[in-house]
């Protein structure tokens, strides 16, 4: 039973892994005889790292496409803690993106995607650290979970596990904890409850992917002793293919877009070096799978399935990849009959979608709409056709999760399309379409995932599919399609997309801060969506009793799916400084509905459907606010300008075209986004403009830049340079070099309290050489380091000041962290705190 249960799984991990695809994959004969060629190595390695965009795509690429290996990336994190250079997501809705852009590398460079469950909480400057926030214990599991069920040959860190220190602590942590699995991964006693679903596993051997950059300097590795070292020349060039093998790897690293990834490719000669750390050593080093049998023999029953692959790929007629498809079809049965718990789910997989290939079987279900509620009826609209003389019988349609077969016998004639209209009643228990691993609360090191066979999984699990059973040459095969939707944009052409289960009625609070400086109420919006007609019901939010809502509920009745309504609450604070959190919830028939839906949707990446609670912060607080005028220009994206508004602030958004003389004159403070000045080029000729408005007596506030890739040296009126300083404990003690500075003072008293409770560090890229004009207003340090002084920085220019801070109030601001909005509105009223001086 349990190997019944075992195998099952496996497969189901397989399958997920191969459905991915938003766009139907149609191979041509080059990829179909590619494919061929990997049924007949049976090798696996695994690449771990810390995050998405460490993974070496070039070495990955390499092992799957010239080696023909099957290779697996584990990012331990999904890059949550990064900035966003596309949008304004950030945390747990940007490790949403970077999920998705790792799986679109993997489709590009052949590797497969996992994850465990560590949570990207940020910059980490040593391993210690990273493994007190992480759960060391549950991620050590994910890692030998990992393993046990790849059961890779061959294991590449791509960090260091001897260097703690020298490098983000996350990619240190990750090398040490694989270099820990790698014999736990084989002891039975060690997470004994995996063992249900997977067995226990021995690497044959493990290595650190080394490089110059590990050495300090391309003269330093040169002169290194490279004794313990495997040379790997992967500047392969693909003849079938047209491409070499750097050019792929960069193709597959430019989907990192959101990280400002993008690659060139680079043809020649290139040479990867990586250091045995573990197991058995190499002797000719030529291979990472020397004395490893990769062939069909190393499965019982398997070397005539290895024979006739052999023959399969020898005799492929690139013309008519279809006279391949009786073999392949008795290939298939073969694999069939194995006794093997392990390589017989892959390679069914794999030997059946090449099938497919070389008939030109096409075989999709699409839904009507592309949104759909538990309970409802689901039109679907299922096509097949055999584009190929094999004869090719459709036997029945299985639909999941309905488990209801329909059609029986039909042939599938050469190029005749055969379209059937199907309705599929939807279970009342689906589970909505979202991230599973962000259904339950997690942790600031961890995700919550409960259900052992989820872990590490990449993508967003649907359960919306059909079952095509197909006979070729009288033999079934079945083909699982995971339902999309799809529709013609006039630019575009096809766009697909995924179907997605929504709840009946959404809800989303507008404003996710909600500031009272005074005991006066507020008007609160809430937009209310139908995710199915008739939508009746009430919405009502809920909030501690100290706050005061009316009405106590609203009704509200939705004719049309998608159709959308807003109504508004009036919400009166308590008397007293007081921070909750308000939810709205809409009742229907008894039943709650408190979620809000969040879709993701860029070009490079799958949509993405995010369920979160629909709620916002309320916060009656000690602020206060002078009336200036704020031109704001946006960087790589944050949500300032939205916070500045709460605030009460007049914001106009400002492109760089738009800084002019006269343009300025209307405002008072210049504001720029975080990373302004490395994404913005045209800011470099903007610079005099933006300087003689702070002369003439304004402000100009410019928040965190990186060093090393700025679009001018020029960021300030006085010598400046950015470092790598920062300080990531956000607990971090706070000192005031200038007590009596007016940033410190007006109109808000800023004390230690307001350093209290902010989220993921305290900032960033903190310059360490300034002008002895710029007044060092904020000292803190992470522990056992030295004082950072460069956080915020106040400098007059002729009549008005310019300030530089690395803080980081791109993440505080719309965490409602009250200090950051406190010391920010002083920032913005230097003048007026001139001003008030002088009367």
């Amino acid at each position: 039973m349990q190997r019944k249960h075992f195998l099952a799984f496996t497969l189901l991990l397989i399958i997920v892994q191969a459905i991915t695809a938003q766009i139907p994959k149609k191979p041509n004969s080059v990829e179909i005889y590619n494919q061929i060629e990997k049924l007949n190595f049976l090798g696996t390695a695994l690449y771990i790292a810390a995050h998405p965009d460490d993974e070496n795509t070039r070495l990955i690429s390499y092992l799957s496409n010239d080696v023909k290996a099957r290779t697996g990336y584990l990012s331990l994190t999904r890059g949550d803690g990064g900035q966003n250079l596309i949008g304004t997501q950030l945390r747990e809705l940007l490790g949403v993106i970077r999920t998705q852009e790792l799986i679109e590398a993997r489709k590009i460079d052949g590797g497969e995607q996992f994850f465990s469950r560590a949570n990207d909480f940020g910059f980490s400057k040593n391993p210690t650290e990273t493994l007190e926030i992480w759960d060391k214990e549950k991620v050590l599991a994910d890692i030998i979970w990992t393993i046990r069920k790849f059961q890779p040959d061959v294991i590449v860190n791509r960090f260091d596990h001897r260097s703690p220190g020298t490098t983000h602590g996350h990619h240190t942590a990750s090398a040490m904890l694989s270099v820990e699995s790698f014999k736990l991964a084989n002891d039975p006693t060690v997470f004994p409850e995996q063992l249900k679903y997977v067995k226990p596993w021995q690497t044959k051997r493990q290595f650190f992917n080394t490089s110059w950059w590990f050495y300090g300097t391309i003269e330093k590795f040169n002169t290194a002793d490279k004794t313990n070292l495997i040379a790997l020349e992967t500047g392969v060039y693909y003849n079938d293919l047209g491409k070499s093998n750097q050019e792929i790897a960069a193709l597959s690293r430019s989907r990192h877009q959101s990280q400002g990834f993008g690659s060139t490719g680079v043809r020649g000669e290139e040479t990867e070096y990586l250091e045995f750390i573990n197991g058995d050593p190499l002797t000719e080093k030529k291979s990472l799978f020397e004395g490893i049998d990769t062939s069909w023999n190393r499965v019982k029953g398997g070397k005539s399935i290895g024979i006739l692959l052999t023959k399969i790929a020898s005799e492929f007629n690139h013309n008519d990849p279809a006279k391949s498809i009786p073999d392949l079809a008795k290939a298939y049965s073969m694999i069939q009959a194995l006794d093997d718990e392990h390589w017989k789910p892959i390679k069914s997989v794999e030997i059946k979608e090449i099938i497919a290939a070389c008939a030109g079987l096409y075989l999709e279900a699409a839904a009507q709409n592309q949104e759909a509620t538990p309970g409802s009826i689901l039109k679907l609209k299922l096509e097949a056709i055999n584009r190929s003389n094999a004869v090719i019988r459709l036997i029945n349609v299985l639909t999941l999760p309905d488990e209801k077969v329909t059609i029986e016998n039909l042939i599938l004639q050469n190029n005749i399309i055969n379209s059937i209209n199907l309705d599929l009643q939807l279970p009342e228990s689906l589970n909505y379409t979202e991230p599973y691993y962000l259904k339950e609360s997690g942790t600031v090191g961890m995700y919550t995932v409960k259900d052992q066979k989820n872990i590490g999984l990449p993508d967003i699990i649907r359960e919306v599919k059909v079952v095509f059973n197909v006979k070729v040459n009288d033999i079934t095969i079945p083909y699982q399609r995971t339902v999309v939707y799809k529709y013609n944009d006039d630019v575009k052409g096809e766009v697909y997309s995924y179907l997605d289960i929504v709840p009946a009625v959404t809800t989303s609070i507008a404003e996710k801060v909600l500031l009272f400086r005074n005991s006066k109420s507020k008007r609160v919006t809430v937009t209310i969506k139908a995710g199915k007609d008739d939508v009746k019901g009430n919405l009502q939010i809920e909030i501690p009793e100290s706050w005061i809502v009316t009405p106590k509920f609203i009704p509200f009745d939705i004719a049309k799916k998608g159709a959308e309504k807003i109504v508004s609450f009036e919400v009166t604070p308590p008397s007293q400084a007081n921070e909750a959190v308000a939810k709205s919830v809409a009742i229907i028939d008894d039943k709650r509905f408190d979620k809000e839906q969040i879709f993701i949707n860029y070009d490079h990446i799958t949509k993405q459907q995010v369920l979160k609670s629909a709620e916002a912060k309320v916060i009656k607080v000690d602020l206060k606010t002078n009336n200036e005028r704020i031109a704001y220009i946006m960087g790589a994206g944050d949500e300032v300008p939205a916070s500045l508004t709460e605030l009460g602030y007049v914001v106009t958004m400002l492109t760089a075209a738009e800084i002019t003389p006269e343009k300025l004159i209307n405002f008072d403070v210049v504001m720029t986004g975080v990373r302004a000045y490395n994404t913005i080029n045209a800011l470099a000729f903007k610079q005099d403009i933006l300087f003689d408005f702070v002369k003439s007596g304004k402000t100009m506030i410019v928040q965190y830049n990186t060093a090393g890739d700025l679009v001018t040296d020029r960021i300030a009126p006085y010598p400046l340079k950015l470092s790598r300083d920062r300080v990531t404990e956000e607990n971090a003690d706070v000192r005031f070099l200038a007590p009596n500075h007016p940033v410190l003072n007006y109109p808000n008293k800023i004390t230690s309290k307001d350093f209290e409770g902010w989220k993921q560090e305290q900032g960033l890229y903190y310059p360490n050489v300034y002008d002895q004009a710029f007044t060092p207003i904020l000292s803190s340090n992470d522990k056992g380091e030295t004082a950072k002084n460069g956080a915020l920085l106040v400098a007059p220019y002729g009549k008005g000041y310019y300030v530089y801070t690395g803080l980081s109030f791109f993440r505080e601001l719309p965490e409602g962290v009250t200090g950051a909005y406190r010391l920010l509105s002083n920032i913005i009223s230097l003048k007026s705190a001139d001003k008030n001086s002088a009367q």
